[in-house]
């Protein structure tokens, strides 16, 4: 496989980089360095959101139909790589690269009309409901119950987990709406505008220090007694199964690995230049270089793994398998640079309750960026969990390709 760019791509190489470079305000940059998750403020994403929507680059894994950018796959990694290189925040994946897709192919005519320019003009932002307590890598014992009152549904349960609940317009939920045959086989896929008498929001502090309010991560959400119109069902009642499947392809394999996997490592690089074993810098032991090239392998393998995910889009295939692979190893080893840069800074790691603002005048103790390895490094826990875990992956990937 050919990896290096032509010169067509290097010429788009540069075209992308130059724009990031004159309209990506420095305040959303820094905020996103600062983060704990690669997330920002709601202020500071649809800040973001907006410029390159009015560039028509907000969309670029879009059918061109649909306000998309009409870019191969090569144009859209390199987009994705400049994107982290730049120290973008994570866009809305919920909005830009689950639901949309859904829409795409079930949704009515009507839905699509709807939702699609309010999501690609940075209009609307969503989250999901599908994780709830006792219901998480075993998603078809949810038991969220919609029931069906003339042109409504009535939704009672709870939702947990649910990263952006506290300032999504829209959520794209799973609900039960009937007990009859597998479970599998009674569940529905509704779209639930957040501003619905009945719910409630209650934020979930994360071990990774954030627990001031609005700069929190995930949430539980409950519904009690939710008016959501039948129109808002997408596609048929009790098929939800089938459009939420559709759906994890694209989150598992959709999130550039990638290009955010080789921006961290630059960062651990760059730690193991200021900390210091044995008086002199940690980037000259050893068996640290040993570890660093080991790590570097596994980020080239999953950046070739996402090139087939991207490659399988153009073609106009779904991801299937190769998002589960992408997901498994982007996460996993995602969470091995987070420990390498835990280990390069050592004691000066622990002392990162204190969430610094990305405006801060206050200088950690060891350095620029140390009091982010900790945090960082915590909050990646949850990912090889969300979007199904590691373990149902490998389960996915032992029945689809070997047949176990």
């Amino acid at each position: 496989m050919d990896l290096t760019f032509g010169k067509e791509e290097l010429a788009f190489q540069q075209e992308v980089r130059d724009w990031i470079t004159a309209n990506m305000p420095p305040e959303v940059a820094e905020e996103s360095r600062r983060s704990r998750s690669s997330h920002v403020s709601k202020e500071r994403l649809l800040q973001w959101q907006k410029k390159l929507a009015q560039k028509g680059w907000l969309c670029p894994n879009w059918p061109k139909e649909h306000g998309g950018t009409g870019w191969n796959s090569t144009q859209k990694f390199i987009f994705e790589m400049e994107m982290a290189r730049a120290d973008s925040p994570y866009l809305s994946s919920f909005s830009l690269k689950m639901v949309a897709p859904v829409l795409m192919k079930y949704g009515s005519e009507a839905q699509k009309k709807r939702f699609l320019p309010k999501i690609a003009a940075a209009e609307e932002l969503w989250c999901q409901g599908y994780s709830e307590p006792g219901s998480g890598s075993d998603l078809a014992s949810l038991r969220t119950k919609a029931e069906r009152v003339g042109d409504h549904y009535v939704v009672n349960g709870q939702k947990i987990w649910t990263t952006n609940a506290h300032w999504a317009d829209w959520m794209f939920c799973l609900v039960r709406t009937s007990n009859e045959g597998k479970r599998q086989e009674g569940i529905s896929f509704l779209l639930i505008d957040m501003k619905t008498p009945g719910i409630k929001v209650d934020p979930i502090y994360l071990v990774d220090g954030t627990r001031t309010p609005m700069r929190h991560e995930v949430n539980q959400v409950f519904f009690t007694d939710v008016k959501v119109p039948v129109e808002n069902r997408v596609g048929e009642e009790n098929m939800g199964w089938t459009y939420a499947k559709y759906l994890l392809e694209f989150e598992r394999g959709g999130q550039a690995f990638g290009p955010r996997l080789r921006k961290a490592f630059r960062h651990l690089k760059e730690l193991a230049h200021t900390q210091f074993e044995g008086g002199e810098p940690l980037s000259r032991d050893p068996k640290w270089r040993e570890k660093v090239a080991a790590l570097e392998m596994e980020i080239d393998a999953v950046e070739m793994n996402e090139l087939m995910f991207y490659s399988s889009m153009k073609s106009g295939q779904n991801p299937g398998t190769q998002a589960s692979i992408v997901k498994m190893r982007g996460t996993e080893v995602g969470q091995k640079v987070t420990e390498l840069a835990v280990e390069a800074v050592g004691w000066y790691g622990a002392p990162f309750t204190e969430l610094r603002n990305y405006d801060s005048n206050v200088v950690p103790v060891g350095g620029e960026y140390v009091d982010d390895v900790a945090p960082r490094y915590f909050n990646q826990r949850k990912t090889t969990i969300y979007g199904g875990s590691s373990e149902v992956q490998r389960n996915v990937l032992a029945k689809a390709m070997l047949g176990l």
